[in-house]
């Protein structure tokens, strides 16, 4: 059995004909073929699956807020808190006779605890001879600490406690600037290493 023949079709692709004429088809101008093109191109474009598209912005983690205590919470821990406080100080005092109580915690030692940590971490109270060790970042920690109580305070002081805790900052704050100027300028007197003598011996010369 002779096999199948297949047709085939040939297209004549010429622009003009034997005789030099124009063919008809070929009459469209070259920008129309052109922008027909493209609309083909952009129409053949598959779209991107929906898993391959630009994924979406996280949303911004939020800060976690704390639990709120009720005010029987509140109550008990306090009320604990003082009865441990109390048999401490009683053991304590048992242990050492004749020592006295430790004076209750007010505005007044709160602002004075932190002044004096202050000062100390500024130099202050290095006994005679010893060489003063500065912690100038913890000391300007502790005067932020002051300025932040008297931010939050204001308002709810009396006139005693206002001018207490105004004099504590007063007078950390310019120890602060006097330590970190002494402090620049030891550094700039600080000499420079001599460099050695050059080959062969002569003169040293000191930068």
């Amino acid at each position: 059995m002779a096999d199948k023949v297949t047709p085939f079709v040939v297209n004549d692709r010429r622009k003009f004909t034997t005789e030099g004429e124009l063919r008809p088809e070929s009459e469209r101008p070259h920008d129309e073929e052109q922008s027909e093109a493209s609309k083909a191109a952009v129409t053949a474009t598959p779209e991107p699956p929906a898993s391959e598209s630009a994924p979406e912005p996280e949303p911004e983690a939020t800060e976690q807020e704390l639990p709120k205590l009720t005010e029987e919470q509140a109550e008990r821990s306090k009320a604990a808190y003082e009865a441990t406080a109390e048999r401490l100080d009683t053991a304590i005092r048992a242990a050492n006779p004749g020592m006295e109580q430790l004076p209750p915690v007010n505005f007044d030692r709160l602002v004075q605890s932190i002044y004096m940590t202050a000062i100390m971490q500024l130099g202050g109270g290095t006994p005679e001879g010893e060489q003063a060790r500065v912690d100038i970042l913890g000391a300007r920690q502790s005067i932020d600490m002051l300025g932040v109580l008297q931010e939050k305070s204001k308002g709810n002081l009396t006139e005693a406690e206002s001018r207490m805790l105004e004099n504590a900052l007063f007078e950390v704050r310019m120890a602060f600037l006097e330590i970190t100027q002494a402090l620049a300028r030891q550094a700039s007197r600080q000499p420079e290493s001599p460099l050695p003598p050059p080959p062969g011996g002569g003169p040293r010369i000191v930068r």
